[in-house]
């Protein structure tokens, strides 16, 4: 079911029980499959569950930025003014293991979009229109 938590991965909890930065991975008409080329979806899915907290969503309306990866900021992040980062293109290795490291070493609002991230970041559907350049967040 589309937002249910299928995977934990090792992130998922901290010393003082704090919520975590989750990301959501769309799997759905696009994103995950055989229309997105030279992808190994699979092993992409399985090394983000590995590391950090996955969800696994539904179709997010983007289809044109597949493959497609939200990160939400942890408690943490949140209180300190991160917002969810829309990630496209996420096609290549090298940008998972960049999400990766930027969500295990705090992701939105903890420690700063990395400027190779921000190379695959663009505004949420409904917040400036689908695939439209992201606004630089003060926390993000």
């Amino acid at each position: 079911m589309a937002g249910e938590p299928t995977g934990t991965g090792r992130g998922t909890g901290t010393a003082t029980g704090a919520v975590p930065c989750r990301v959501t991975v769309c799997r759905d008409c696009c994103c995950g499959t055989a229309k997105v080329r030279g992808v190994d979806h699979a092993a992409q899915t399985a090394r983000l569950r590995r590391e950090v907290p996955v969800r696994i969503s539904e179709c997010l309306d983007v289809c044109e930025q597949a493959n497609v990866i939200v990160v939400q900021p942890s408690a943490e992040g949140r209180a300190a003014g991160g917002r969810p980062v829309w990630l496209g293109l996420v096609n290549q290795e090298a940008a998972t293991d960049d999400v990766v490291e930027w969500v295990r070493a705090g992701g939105p609002g903890v420690v700063p979009l990395p400027d190779i991230l921000d190379l695959h970041t663009f505004t949420a559907p409904g917040r400036g229109g689908a695939g439209a350049p992201a606004e630089p967040g003060p926390a993000a």
